[in-house]
């Protein structure tokens, strides 16, 4: 028995609604261009209090705005409807190895987020409950699910890597491609019911199955009581982890080296522009000034509490800057943006502070997840990421 199953009734692309996932943008300014540049994106529904003629309303208010938008592209084409199916997915990109994922609805109660829960689905990040509402109450308002939750299949990765690859080659044409800004092509192939299908939904489902994104989106399928979500289940060959930086909007401080001191880190100005670091340490951008930072863990502390961005959390943010993670000013900036990136909002006057981090490595990333442990808030990156607005989920 497998805890992967096909989708009842998915509404299927047949172009232009491909949209990066709403948590993928350091700036809510971005959501809005891509929304104007492109009006059929998924981020119109998903993020509805951000396209251009609702900014300034409140998520909620908004809501019906977003119904009335799906209901439409479901209408005018922008969707086609299927049953019973399941999706491959494939993301290519010159210079890198194909991806492969497949679409499909995971149960719910298979969630586990500490040893004493069990379950197959492992959750491994700290969330914002606040965001957590937002997607409860999107689900609620619309009865579909837009954008999947990846899932990393540990137990039978290679299996279903080469097994979706074989598929890919096999199927023909595409029932719909979409190519997004890093350059990247989703290609997407429905299974309908039949021999295959069962074959992939047991290797998709054939042992745990870590989040490796769309912590929010997962407890939010728990708080809303859906019995399953909508998933992308893909393979360690098909991902890496990328930086997952900071932006600081307004330093609370006056003087940052003292603060940091203060909170027993060691400080040492770098001659050159800050940029992304090797594990055990962090480079910080302020005022013109970089530095290289030597966060102090405590002592007896788990392998968790000792990862950089767990430090950052605990040290920098919280002793040093007297922030709460969830703070307004702080902002999490994903890899798809460099250093230079982050170091431009500081000049530009937009931040008073960037953060770099190196990224958890793979073997951390396992290690934690296997101890049912928590990595910090937006601590992994993953890449590719999977594309929303591709594959939907209507909920009964």
């Amino acid at each position: 028995m497998t805890v992967v199953h096909p989708i009842s009734r998915a509404w299927i692309t047949t172009g232009g609604t491909g949209a990066q996932n709403y948590d993928e943008f350091a700036d809510d300014a971005e959501i809005t261009g891509v929304i104007a540049a492109n009006p059929l994106s998924a981020l119109a529904i998903e993020m509805p209090h951000r396209a251009p003629e609702a900014v300034g309303r409140a998520f909620l208010e908004c809501l019906p705005d977003a119904a009335a938008r799906l209901a439409e592209e479901k209408a005018d084409g922008s969707y086609t409807p299927a049953e019973q199916v399941v999706v491959l997915y494939r993301i290519t990109a010159p210079g890198e190895p194909a991806a492969y994922g497949l679409w499909a609805m995971v149960d719910t109660d298979q969630i586990s987020t500490s040893a004493e829960e069990p379950g197959l689905v492992i959750r491994n990040e700290d969330v914002f409950i606040a965001k957590v509402r937002e997607r409860v109450a999107l689900a609620d308002a619309l009865r579909t699910l837009l954008s999947p939750v990846l899932l990393l299949q540990t137990g039978k990765g290679a299996a279903l890597h080469d097994a979706l690859a074989a598929a890919t080659d096999a199927a023909g044409a595409p029932a719909a491609t979409d190519l997004d800004q890093s350059g990247r092509t989703h290609a997407i192939w429905i299974v309908p019911a039949g021999p295959l299908q069962d074959d992939l939904t047991a290797l998709a489902g054939g042992g745990e199955l870590v989040v490796a994104d769309g912590n929010h989106r997962s407890l939010a399928a728990q708080t809303g009581g859906l019995s399953r979500f909508l998933a992308v289940v893909t393979t360690p060959a098909s991902v890496a982890i990328q930086p997952y930086n900071r932006l600081v909007a307004e330093l609370p401080v006056d003087d940052l080296v003292t603060a940091l001191t203060a909170a027993g880190a060691r400080v040492e100005e770098l001659p050159r522009p800050a940029e992304v670091p090797v594990k055990g340490a962090i480079e910080v951008y302020a005022a013109g000034r970089s530095y290289r930072i030597e966060l102090p863990s405590a002592d007896g502390a788990s392998a968790v509490d000792q990862l950089d961005h767990a430090l950052v959390e605990r040290v920098l943010l919280g002793d040093a800057l007297g922030l709460d993670p969830g703070d307004k000013r702080i902002s999490y900036v994903g890899g798809d943006y460099p250093a230079a990136w982050l170091r431009a909002e500081v000049d530009a006057g937009r931040a008073g502070l960037a953060v770099l981090i190196a990224p958890v490595t793979v073997d951390d990333f396992v290690a934690v997840n296997l101890a049912r442990e928590k990595l910090p808030r937006k601590s992994t990156w993953f890449t590719p990421k999977a594309r929303g607005g591709l594959v939907l989920a209507e909920l009964s």
